[in-house]
Order: structure tokens, then C-alpha cells, then sequence
């Protein structure tokens, strides 16, 4: 049963004498049929905030909350986001019978710093439309869906700063000993690379400039990289 938070008192009621009873009334019927049944419930909302507020039956709440399974949202499990992206793209490829994109490391990082509202449905549908309508078998950030990428206000306001913070947390969280700015700073500068090169049209001595560096520190820098 999907959605049980929203589920009207009414039926709140019948549902809770199925459990109780093992037994309900089809509509229109005049015979109780027995079940032998396991419910399976899932919700977004906070059931126990729910019952304080009169709005699930606190009896109903106890029949059902017997194994609880948390599944935490993509916000909560950023290390997963890349992996499923690219898992949404081979499928999306398999169902349109067409060669599978790959995302570029920039992108990758980009998606896994995002704050996904929509969760997993959010995240696939992302991915079917790009697997339609990126230009090349690689998904670049331009290539993403004007809503989701950022505008020059989000970044006036700070938004990617608290998304490196928020990244920097993460990796703090999973590795405690891990030597943070020798794992951010060759992401850090694939990034600003990849922007500088697309903004040149791939131009490495213009882009360079771009950096403030010669062209030979960008071209052992791509080097070091494998860009």
C-alpha cells in the first residue's frame, strides 16, 4: 500500500478491521471473505507526527508498525547518485534501443551535489530525457535540463559553496582520515578545465588564460587528469 500517510479516516477504519478481523465486505457484498494476508505499507510522511495531530489512527499506526524499514532520500545517500544515473541511462538505452551515454566526471560530481526533491523518480526521468536529447554519447553539465542547472544568481548566493560544503562533510563522514584537499582539488580543477575549454571552443591558450596559467601548466594539468 503506497501512500498509507494519506490514506482518509474512512478507509483508516476499514483497513484497521481487515487487520484486526482477517476478514472485510466487498463493495455492494453482504458476506464477510477471510485473508490471509501481509501488508506492506509505505509513506513520505512522519505517520507518528500524524497521530499527535489527529489525523492517523494511533491504533492503525501500531497494527502496522511492526518492521520498519528506513530508506533514506538520494540527499542522504549522495554516493549513490552517479551510479544510479548511469544505471538509468543503460536502461533507458536498452528500452529506445539506442547506445547508452556515459557522464562526464563533472557531471557526475555536479548531480551528486544536487538536492534531488523528487528522490529516485526525479533522478530517472532526468535520465531518460538525456539519453534523447544530449547532443553526444557524452553528458556534459550543459547538457542537463535548464532547471537543474544553476543560474548566475544561485551562484551569486552561494549555493555552490554550500554544495562543496556539504560534499566535504560527506567525505569527511565516510573517511575521517582521509586527506580532503588532495581528493578535492584534482576534482576542483577537472571542473574549472572542462568550463574553460568549453568556453574557448577547446581552445588551450585561450583557455589558460581563462585560469591565469601558461598553456604548459594546462596541458600537463589535463595530463595528470586524463582530460
Amino acid at each position: 500500500m503506497d501512500e498509507i500517510g494519506d490514506m482518509p479516516a474512512s478507509a483508516q477504519t476499514r483497513l484497521l478491521r481487515v487487520l484486526a478481523e482477517n476478514e472485510f465486505y466487498r463493495v455492494g457484498g453482504h458476506h464477510s471473505v477471510s485473508v490471509n494476508v501481509r501488508i506492506v505499507a509505505a509513506t513520505h510522511q512522519n505517520l507518528e507526527k500524524l497521530v499527535e495531530q489527529g489525523k492517523f489512527r494511533d491504533d492503525l499506526f501500531h497494527r502496522l508498525n511492526v518492521i520498519r524499514v528506513h530508506v533514506p532520500g538520494l540527499a542522504e545517500r549522495r554516493e549513490d547518485i552517479a551510479l544510479l544515473a548511469q544505471h538509468f541511462l543503460d536502461a533507458a538505452a536498452i528500452e529506445l534501443g539506442d547506445e547508452p551515454k556515459r557522464l562526464d566526471p563533472a557531471t557526475a560530481d555536479y548531480l551528486s551535489l544536487m538536492p534531488w526533491p523528487g528522490n529516485v523518480r526525479q533522478l530517472e526521468n532526468t535520465c531518460r530525457w538525456l539519453q534523447v536529447m544530449a547532443s553526444s554519447r557524452t553528458v556534459l553539465i550543459e547538457d542537463l535540463p535548464p532547471e537543474l542547472r544553476q543560474t548566475d544568481t544561485d551562484a551569486e548566493q552561494g549555493s555552490w559553496e554550500s554544495g562543496l560544503e556539504l560534499w566535504a562533510n560527506q567525505q569527511l563522514e565516510k573517511n575521517p582520515n582521509l586527506t580532503l584537499l588532495d581528493t578535492a582539488q584534482p576534482k576542483f580543477e577537472r571542473i574549472m578545465i572542462n568550463a574553460a575549454l568549453r568556453k574557448t571552443g577547446g581552445r588551450k591558450k585561450d583557455a589558460a588564460e581563462l585560469l591565469g596559467w601558461g598553456r604548459n601548466t594546462l596541458t600537463r594539468k589535463m595530463q595528470e587528469l586524463e582530460l
